[in-house]
């Protein structure tokens, strides 16, 4: 009998990185900008604040404590969402481009504005 081999997870290359102003482009969610808290790689999604807000109703832990209702952020696919500019107030695609100093940096074309 083979002996099975363990897989890796799949790491997709992603547009977006954590810290970079982003406007959701389809969904419940669509048209809200905000930062992306959180990438993850293997499944494709970020977390964005203020977008996908989930509730959670936690249980009281010890006697006599209330219950709570906890809402945070829940992941969203990464194709979901757009770059956008805070100057100019739009979204725009990424295109990379080499600097002079010899550095490839992020470059939104729409605007022309350089994100790393």
């Amino acid at each position: 009998m083979a002996k099975k081999s363990q897989k890796q997870p799949v790491r997709h290359t992603m547009h977006v990185k954590k810290g970079d102003t982003v406007q959701v482009i389809s969904g419940r969610d669509k048209g809200k900008v905000g930062e992306v808290i959180a990438a993850f790689p293997a499944t494709s999604q970020v977390v964005v604040t203020g977008v996908n807000i989930k509730t959670k109703h936690v249980k009281p832990r010890q006697e006599g404590e209330s219950g709570q209702i906890d809402t945070r952020e829940a992941p969203i696919h990464s194709s979901n969402v757009m770059h956008y500019s805070n100057k100019e107030k739009v979204a725009s695609r990424v295109c990379h481009t080499v600097t002079e100093d010899g550095r490839k940096v992020r470059v939104l074309k729409k605007t022309g504005e350089t994100i790393d």
